[in-house]
């Protein structure tokens, strides 16, 4: 088995402010249906700067979270809470769809 890594790509918002009250939310609902107890953090967040020409970074921000194996993902994401965390996420990018990778290490 091949441990892979979910990449969620969310794009500039249209309100930052409101985007990060929201995202705080959502991870709420991460945690709940993939049962992360508040003391581990098995993901990371990156929140981009601005590009060395001082334009906006086309996302905003990045999620990647590993999985033990593709079929492990597949089956995380089968479940009804992670089809709300799903739908979550489409629902608080703001900046239109979040771009959604999966990725293992080459």
């Amino acid at each position: 088995m091949t441990q892979v890594s979910l990449v969620v790509l969310y794009p500039q918002p249209s309100d930052a402010a409101q985007f990060n009250t929201d995202y705080e939310a959502h991870v709420a609902l991460l945690r709940k249906h993939a049962g992360i107890p508040e003391d581990q953090t098995p993901y990371s967040v990156m929140r981009f700067a601005p590009n060395p020409d001082g334009s906006a970074a086309p996302f905003y921000q990045m999620f990647s979270m590993p999985f033990a194996s593709g079929e492990a993902l597949q089956a995380a994401m089968a479940t009804a809470g992670m089809q709300e965390v799903a739908a979550d996420a489409a629902r608080i990018s703001s900046g239109g769809a979040p771009v959604i990778l999966v990725g293992a290490g080459a």
